[in-house]
């Protein structure tokens, strides 16, 4: 029995766009309706969102009997960090703040086992082989491994076609609010500078037959972005959406009843 086909990486294979939810709560309960919401894929965020390896595991859990395809992104690109996230089950993986393709080329090999990478070998025990239940997991992990890496400065915009280029990335992810204060304009990602920026990204990824990603909270902004090419887009938060949703019916009520 071969690992479990991934997806989203599958998709991706296949064209189109497949748009997503950040979720950053770390609520199990959170991530079990988002999965169900009719999104294309869930993220985990472990990067700004209080999520440790346990809380991880159980919002993964949540969301297994959706079938939505479930992705992680890590707090920081170190092996032992993707280790973790990979034997809880993750296939797809979003990894901050990647600048160059010698960087990128070290996370694609912590991600595969032997001999294509140096991912531990521990397949017996963990969740990801349903704890030995996948006998072929070892074998048929790495052609199911999802390596997005985030475009969040100067240096990963000027170094995209080596990024691209480097075997194991299936996907370069723009991250629009930390590029905008890398190159001098925080706060405002909508600088000509920094959308001069994101779009040489996207399209040089293109270019090289792989997939661009792009955060968006912007409606207005979604199709010029399917437009462009992306393939990957995180359209929105679970903060963003409860907090939103929240004091807009308090104002509602308040307006109502006085």
């Amino acid at each position: 029995m071969p690992a479990a086909e991934n997806k989203l990486k599958a998709k991706l294979a296949g064209g189109g766009l497949q748009f997503g939810v950040f979720l950053d709560f770390a609520s199990p309960m959170v991530a079990e309706i988002a999965a169900g919401a009719g999104f294309d894929w869930c993220l985990i965020d472990a990067e700004h969102g209080p999520s440790d390896v346990p809380l991880i595991q159980a919002q993964m859990m949540a969301m297994a009997a959706s079938g939505t395809p479930v992705a992680v992104r890590v707090p920081v690109g170190q092996p032992w960090v993707l280790k973790q996230v990979l034997d809880l089950g993750a296939q797809t993986v979003l990894v901050p703040m990647v600048d160059s393709a010698g960087q990128a080329a070290e996370l694609a090999r912590a991600m595969r086992y032997p001999p294509a990478g140096n991912r531990g070998l521990a397949a017996g025990i963990v969740r990801a082989s349903g704890y030995d239940a996948i006998p072929d997991y070892m074998h048929t992990a790495n052609d199911q491994i999802c390596l997005m890496v985030q475009a969040e400065s100067r240096a990963a915009v000027e170094n995209t076609d080596a990024i691209a280029a480097t075997e194991g990335v299936d996907c370069i992810f723009v991250g629009p609010s930390d590029l905008a204060a890398d190159m001098g304009h925080p706060g405002n990602p909508g600088a000509p500078e920094v959308v001069e920026a994101i779009a040489h990204v996207i399209a040089r990824t293109q270019a090289a037959g792989k997939a661009a990603g792009m955060f968006c909270l912007n409606p207005e902004q979604f199709a010029q972005y399917r437009d462009m090419g992306v393939a990957v887009m995180a359209v929105s938060s679970d903060v963003t959406t409860l907090a939103s949703g929240l004091r807009a019916q308090a104002a509602r009520a308040r307006d109502s009843l006085g």
